[in-house]
């Protein structure tokens, strides 16, 4: 097994992405978005409960901002408005002080000298006597900044006047802020930081390359916050279960004394000091937005055509002089930069603002177009377009399109359309005071990587972007009608599309007709039923062997009573989700690089806890379970397994080095390790010698289950 076949709930993953996106304000949230996914929690209750985190978060990110760029008053005084519990903790306002001191003497002049001297005084000194043990000698060690130079790197106090200094106060100032306000930020984050965490430890461990390297190593950085620290009268708390202890401590790649510490901080609260620490990890949240916005264009949960006229005049001037060589235009990657340094993602963003104009009225998208595809499908404006897509009819896929232009035009109406984050330094405190004044005619909305799927050495045209739109269109078109169970109308419109894709994927006709088959089960029409059955599924059955177990199943039906016979529609919404990422592939649009980053590290995650020999306690908080939790099934729990392990593997490029899965074939005699070891002597062993736990468990099978002897012969 590879992590392409490992299935995924697209379901819940959708419902994270609209959490996070609604969180962040990244989408106008004017009505509920429409989704299989929605939960039956009161919106209202929801949105005030996002709507006060966001405004924390925002809090945290400005006073984040403040302190790196050195502007320790305004930082000062953002914390007294709005939280000025932090400035009654000593500590930290000793640590304001400090940098502020360093800062007014940065600059130079004579006044800000006096400013220096003045800090002193009223400030550091005070603070100095009761912050902490160490902080006086401390106080008397920064005035050396006096009489070094800020740029004599072998001063004994250059770490001071280290700009990196602000860096680590920043990080710190926000750990706090984060667990005292409860600003946690959305699961999706903080999934996406534990599951990418544990995908660069197993495969470090297991000496093996990630295939998503280039994504995990610029999305979750090396570098962590400040942790936060208890406060002194906290040191007398009772112990905390060593279980709890090593959990955290494993998790989050923590010494046992710093799990024991962020314990204390939350008050012995597991779940609490974990998100704490997880917060900690540092993302880099411009990536995970492009990411979320592509998952969220390629599901159509926003629409991909939101720029309005107003858009397209203003980004039309920047367009031209932004054009690079054709050599360096990619309508997918973000990750490269042409000529003068403008990354390919600003570049796409400017050019999908034109193309945008086709859409942003419906009635620009009429029939009149449709009818000139039909007439001249591959003629455009530009001898450079090259508008074949492998296999597919370019006459058909017109006609699909004039066959729900009507209700096509207004599911897309019904989608919200993407902000962006909208974060200006002047305007922030305005955003936490509740009082915005956003004006939506300045919005650019950021690019759809899927609308435009240049190629190398190829020129833009407005027709290549209106043909690609409308090929997204199609696609979400057979999504859609395959999660409500319109098998014969999706096989029908793909024939007409391109009459080999089915050739090539058999596994999801099967799906399709087994689908086909069920309804007119329940329908009682079994005669219907076996000539699909003959006619389809049994010739699918002989050239592949794979699918004669769940032929059998399907067939089985046909004793069932009607009414017990239902089809479950988490498996309609994978076999939906699996034909959106093939057909979408076969029309030359790929799936969003969150699909593959998810399905690679739900992977990895359930390797290292196999390798670990126990379950996650933490899956459930972030909703890993929820991601995992796939009813695979039309009619029983293996009936679809073989298939959907077929469908997720084809429909993933990502391909993970066979060494990934070397510890399948041990799982069960590790299991049978574990049963041989108590659990009190795992965690004994875990804790004396800070080893993982699967290094615990094959010392302990070599000394019988007894941690007393692995203990004295290691330190022996």
């Amino acid at each position: 097994m590879d992590s392409s076949s490992t299935p995924v709930n697209w379901e819940t993953l959708d419902a994270l992405v609209i959490e996070f996106a609604k969180s962040e304000n990244l989408i106008e949230d004017s009505s509920p978005v429409s989704s299989p996914s929605s939960s039956s929690t009161s919106s209202s209750s929801l949105s005030s409960f996002s709507s006060s985190s966001y405004q924390s978060r925002l809090l945290i990110r400005q006073i984040r901002r403040l302190i790196v760029l050195g502007d320790i008053d305004s930082a000062i005084d953002l914390l007294r408005l709005h939280a000025p519990f932090i400035l009654d903790d000593h500590r930290l306002l000793f640590l304001l002080h400090k940098q502020k001191f360093i800062e007014l003497l940065r600059k130079g002049t004579s006044e800000d000298q006096a400013s220096a001297m003045a800090c002193l005084r009223t400030g550091l000194a005070p603070c100095a006597l009761d912050a902490y043990p160490e902080a006086y000698e401390e106080f008397k060690h920064v005035l050396l900044a006096f009489i070094y130079d800020k740029n004599d790197k072998t001063s004994p106090v250059a770490d001071e006047w280290s700009e990196k200094k602000r860096i680590d106060i920043a990080g710190l100032m926000s750990s706090v802020l984060r667990a005292q306000l409860h600003a946690y930020d959305p699961v999706l984050s903080m999934a996406v930081r534990y599951l990418i965490s544990i995908h660069k430890g197993f495969c470090l461990r297991q000496g093996i390359s990630s295939p998503i390297s280039d994504l995990t190593e610029r999305l979750l950085l090396e570098e962590r916050d400040l942790a936060a620290k208890p406060q002194e009268s906290l040191y007398v708390a009772p112990p905390f279960d060593e279980v709890d202890v090593q959990a955290l401590a494993h998790a989050v790649e923590l010494t046992r004394q710093g799990a024991v510490d962020s314990l204390r901080f939350a008050k012995g609260n597991l779940p609490q000091a974990f998100q704490n620490e997880l917060c900690r990890m540092k993302l880099d949240i411009s990536i995970l937005d492009d990411l979320v916005h592509e998952y969220c264009v390629y599901r159509g949960i926003v629409d991909s055509g939101s720029a309005s006229a107003q858009e397209v005049h203003v980004m039309s001037g920047k367009l031209k002089s932004a054009l690079p060589e054709p050599g360096c235009l990619s309508g997918i990657s973000s990750d490269h930069e042409c000529g003068t340094n403008k990354h390919g993602s600003e570049i796409s963003a400017d050019i999908s603002q034109l193309a945008s104009s086709i859409e942003a009225d419906a009635d620009m998208i009429s029939s009149q177009t449709i009818d000139t595809e039909e007439r001249y499908p591959c003629e455009t404006t530009s001898n450079h377009e090259d508008c074949s897509t492998s296999g597919t009819n370019q006459t058909g896929m017109s006609k699909v399109l004039q066959r729900d232009r009507g209700q096509g035009i207004a599911k897309r109406n019904k989608r919200k359309r993407w902000r962006g984050r909208q974060e200006d330094f002047e305007t922030t405190s305005e955003v936490i005071n509740g009082s915005s004044k956003h004006d939506d005619s300045t919005i650019i909305a950021p690019s759809n990587p899927y609308m435009i799927n240049l190629q190398q050495e190829k020129l833009f045209t407005l027709d290549t972007a209106s043909n690609m739109e409308n090929r997204y269109e199609i696609v979400l078109r057979l999504k859609e009608l395959a999660s409500r169970g319109m098998a014969a109308e999706v096989v029908e419109e793909i024939n007409v599309i391109d009459p080999n894709f089915f050739t090539q994927n058999s596994h999801l006709l099967f799906q399709l007709k087994q689908i086909e088959f069920l309804k007119l089960v329940r329908m009682g029409d079994h005669s219907s039923a076996l000539k699909i059955a003959s006619a389809t599924l049994g010739p699918l059955g002989a050239r592949n062997p794979t699918l004669l177990k769940p032929l059998k199943e399907t067939l089985m039906t046909l004793l069932r009573p009607s009414e017990v016979i239902s089809t479950d529609d988490s498996a309609l919404y994978a076999i939906a989700t699996s034909l959106q990422v093939a057909i979408g592939r076969r029309l030359g649009i790929e799936e969003p690089r969150l699909m593959k980053i998810i399905r690679t590290t739900l992977h990895t995650h359930n390797e290292w806890f196999k390798l670990q020999m126990c379950k996650d306690g933490f899956e459930g908080l972030l909703k890993i379970d929820s991601l995992k939790d796939i009813s695979t099934s039309l009619l029983a729990d293996s009936t679809c397994k073989a298939i959907a392990d077929i469908c997720a593997r084809d429909s993933s490029q990502v391909t993970v080095s066979s060494s990934m899965t070397k510890e399948d074939s041990n799982s069960p005699a590790q299991v049978s390790s574990k049963d041989a070891c108590e659990e009190s002597a795992i965690i004994k062993v875990m804790e004396f010698l800070a080893l993982p736990r699967a290094d615990a468990i094959h010392l302990l099978v070599e000394y019988n289950g007894n941690a007393e002897t692995v203990i004295q012969q290691i330190f022996s």
